[in-house]
């Protein structure tokens, strides 16, 4: 939708707080011993403050191997074992839009401060939209046009990005589309792709981890009349429900560190990943489960954290079905026991249930390709259980799960003459630079496919995010992808040391002056300056258009 506008208006309003939002923790059940993680992260802080007084004070190499020996054992991290699943997991309230009169549905969104009750006993600061935190989750259809009203009631400016959404790229939310303290800003456009699980998150340039681990994020759930057809359970937090998984780091009162292990890995020699948490939240609730009431049961699963890659499977090795990736079903379900999502994957999954059972979804150890020491302190070794799923004595019988899903996209078509863009990765920097908000790095052309080769540093997490389009992966280390990696995506992991080759839909939305992202999805390197900007313009206009943009205009 081209000829949508997009608006900032400066006036203060109240933080309209939901206190329905405001995430309630809870002690453990009777007779179970209460978790014991607290004292286990008070000594290995004490660890490693200890250990950076030590190296500012002794030299040499005994000092230091010393203290690396003491952050190195202190940072292999798991929960198993220390969760009772004590508490119901809040499903977010579902917001549909309200009809204006002329066609638009109309979204109405706070960005605001709250409180939270995460851990027992400790309220904790948070930033939530429209409430304490997260979001709602926002569901359009397919050929709608929606129109969002964003309040920020924050102290700082901010902005929402939609993650995986195809939209002009004024409309999307990025770092030229900040919202100040106070203001409104009011996208509009129409939706124009296939059904699929995506998300909002804040994106302000240099600050983007800060606010995403404060707590803004939430779900945006497309759906069309050919995936309703799908066979597939889609009764919003019945048999299809939503899993926002992240993992923080609390200091002893309860406040969130949002610093990140940065003295960690310098003493490796290895930048940052940012904040590896030691305890997990789903929905913003802490230990928490699920209880379900069908045979089958569909999860949306979003890795919202800012650094952490999960491992995803039961504690009972059962099967389950991949039906969806980001940006849509896929033709078939594909059978899995383990799933892999980096920050800012989506997965659609279907599970089957027997009447009164119990299992754990649970992180394994990730396969990061990782080598020592970075393999431990990237959190390659880390295990944590994340949401115990409970099965009603009685389960209603759902629909069987078909063999092929309607309404999954084709596979993207690459001409036998596309364009091929290298991105390499490395030191925080893309091809060599820093992202610079005034120039423009690529300049492509509307609606056309290419193919995108992103190289990894060696022994560094890092993935890749494309904005306003839709990729397919079609290598992968040099080898055909795995099954898993093949439907539609717009986040992908990028092997270390090695290649991944994309076919890239480009967007059919064109704009000389205004540029989407691209980024590793790791949200401190993205905040450090791992992150390009490409324009979209007329088929053969692309040498005219200007390589450099007047930031300060956004």
């Amino acid at each position: 939708m081209t000829g949508s506008h997009s608006s900032t208006t400066d006036h203060h309003k109240g933080s309209g707080e939901d206190e329905s939002a405001v995430v309630r923790g809870g002690e453990s059940g009777p007779g179970q011993k209460a978790p014991t993680k607290r004292p286990r992260t008070i000594r290995r802080r004490i660890l490693l403050i200890t250990g950076g007084v030590m190296g500012v004070g002794l030299l040499g190499a005994g000092a230091y191997a010393a203290n690396f020996a003491v952050v190195y054992n202190g940072r292999k991290l798991s929960n198993v074992g220390e969760l009772s699943f004590a508490n119901k997991v809040r499903i977010p309230p579902l917001l549909e839009g309200k009809p204006d009169g002329s066609g638009r549905r109309v979204f109405r969104l706070t960005a605001q401060t709250g409180e939270s009750k995460l851990l027992p006993g400790k309220q904790t600061p948070t930033w939530g939209i429209n409430g304490a935190l997260l979001g709602p989750t926002l569901r359009a259809r397919r050929g709608q046009k929606v129109s969002v009203s964003l309040t920020n009631s924050l102290p700082d400016a901010t902005t929402l990005h939609w993650h995986g959404m195809h939209l002009p790229a004024e409309m999307d939310g990025g770092p030229h589309q900040m919202v100040r303290p106070g203001a409104d800003w009011n996208p509009e456009w129409e939706i124009s792709q296939p059904a699929a699980t995506l998300w909002y998150h804040p994106h302000p340039h240099g600050s983007t981890a800060d606010h995403v681990l404060r707590g803004l994020a939430g779900m945006f759930i497309i759906e069309d009349d050919e995936a309703d057809r799908s066979g597939l359970p889609n009764s919003y937090g019945v048999d299809d429900i939503p899993l926002i998984l992240q993992d923080r780091q609390f200091n002893d009162d309860g406040t969130l560190d949002l610093s990140g292990a940065t003295f960690m890995q310098s003493l490796a020699g290895v930048g940052s990943p940012g904040v590896l948490g030691d305890t997990i939240l789903v929905n913003g609730t802490y230990d928490p489960h699920v209880q379900v009431s069908t045979t089958l049961v569909r999860f949306r699963l979003l890795n919202g954290s800012g650094a952490r890659t999960y491992n995803l499977g039961f504690t009972d090795s059962r099967e389950f079905h991949l039906v969806a990736q980001e940006n849509g079903l896929l033709e078939k379900p594909l059978p899995l026991r383990r799933l892999q999502l980096t920050p800012g994957e989506r997965a659609e999954i279907v599970v089957a249930f027997k009447p009164g059972e119990r299992v754990v979804l649970r992180s394994f150890e990730p396969e990061l390709g990782l080598q020592f020491p970075t393999a431990r302190l990237g959190g390659q070794e880390d295990t944590f259980d994340m949401i115990e799923v409970r099965a009603r004595d009685r389960l209603t019988e759902s629909r069987p799960l078909p063999d092929t899903l309607r309404g999954a996209p084709s596979a993207i078509s690459v001409p036998e003459k596309a364009r091929t863009r290298s991105f390499a990765f490395n030191s925080f920097t893309i091809n060599g630079k820093s992202m610079d908000m005034s120039r423009i790095d690529e300049v492509c052309p509307a609606g056309e496919v290419e193919i995108w080769e992103v190289t990894g540093d060696a022994e560094v997490v890092h993935n890749f995010h494309v904005h306003g389009a839709t990729f397919n992966v079609i290598e992968y280390a040099g080898k055909k992808p795995d099954a898993w990696l093949r439907g539609p995506k717009d986040t992908v992991r990028v092997p270390p040391g090695d290649t991944v080759r994309l076919a890239v839909a480009l967007p059919p939305h064109t704009d000389a002056k205004t540029p989407y992202m691209y980024h590793c999805h790791i949200l401190r390197h993205e905040d450090l300056g791992m992150m390009g900007q490409f324009t979209v313009v007329e088929p053969g206009t692309e040498s005219g258009a200007p390589r450099t943009i007047d930031s300060a205009h956004h």
